[in-house]
């Protein structure tokens, strides 16, 4: 059997925006241990130029059209987890968007995986409820491709046949999926070789299950997994921020960037990664990569 704590570890980020960010995100995955994978957005028609000296570092070619809510994030995905999955395998794999920043050095991340070699750390919602998943879900979405992109005439004109046909799918209490036990949580996770192996040969299905769907990503694969022989190797199905070891400012259900006040907040956590982060508040990425540096 493979030593997996001599593995490297491998980086998948999913980029839309916010390159000063995903620099300097870059500069502190940079090690030897570690292997990048990044998926630019093809929306994005000017990539930013990014490097490393220590760690590989591969910018997909085949890229997605990423729109937000749409079955086109989890298509984004298994383009990063297909391409890691190739040049494996690694110990684990850390899913990341490009704007979140470890909290640890990669001395601590890697001595703290390798302790929990074979736990899956994915992060389960404990305030879901039977209503949320139906409208997420078990509804048709028409137009999913749209749902940010209401202003004008044609997009009201989406959005007004999208609500007719959800409000008349609940009067007559139409639902599909009735038998699958769905479960949801952060879309960002560290797991391990076998279980990208799991993911992989599911792809149609997955893609078929949650099209005309809302906000599959942070459903698809936490179903997947509490569905499964899996489900026995997570670290933390209790606590979302300790299984998938992710430091997320929520505020109302609104994901609020990080600010400098929030220093000693990320610092004091037991948490391997944060998010989110901007170049508006550059002052505090900087101030947490100056103490990852010093660790």
């Amino acid at each position: 059997m493979e030593d997996r704590t001599k593995m490297k570890h491998a980086y998948l980020i999913i980029v839309h925006h916010e390159f000063d960010v995903l620099q300097r995100l870059v500069s502190v995955l940079d090690d030897k241990r570690n292997d990048i994978y990044i998926h630019f957005d093809k929306k994005i028609e000017d990539l930013p130029v990014v490097e490393t000296k220590k760690a590989n570092l591969l910018i997909l070619k085949k890229r997605i059209d990423v729109r937000w809510g749409d079955v086109s994030q989890i298509e984004a995905e298994y383009r990063l987890f297909e391409s890691s999955f190739e040049g494996g395998p690694y110990s684990y794999y850390h899913l990341l968007s490009g704007v979140d920043m470890p909290l640890k050095s990669q001395d601590e991340i890697h001595t703290f995986f390798d302790r929990h070699q074979g736990k899956e750390f994915i992060g389960f919602d404990q305030q879901i409820d039977s209503k949320e998943i139906d409208r997420k879900v078990r509804r048709y979405h028409l137009f999913p491709r749209f749902f940010r992109s209401e202003t004008g005439l044609l997009d009201v004109i989406r959005r007004m046949i999208r609500f007719v046909a959800l409000r008349l799918q609940c009067i007559f209490g139409i639902k599909r999926h009735t038998s699958i036990d769905f479960k949801k949580g952060t879309s960002w996770i560290s797991v391990t070789h076998d279980f990208i192996g799991f993911l992989l040969p599911k792809f149609e299905e997955v893609k078929k299950m949650y099209t005309n769907s809302f906000c599959a990503d942070e459903i698809f694969l936490h179903t997947l997994c509490w569905n499964s022989s899996f489900r026995a190797n997570l670290y933390d199905a209790g606590n979302e921020t300790r299984g998938s070891m992710r430091l997320i400012n929520w505020n109302n259900n609104r994901l609020v960037e990080w600010k400098d006040e929030d220093y000693d907040i990320l610092m004091q956590s037991n948490a391997m990664f944060a998010r989110k982060f901007s170049y508006k508040h550059f002052e505090i990425v900087e101030r947490v990569i100056s103490q990852i540096n010093k660790t």
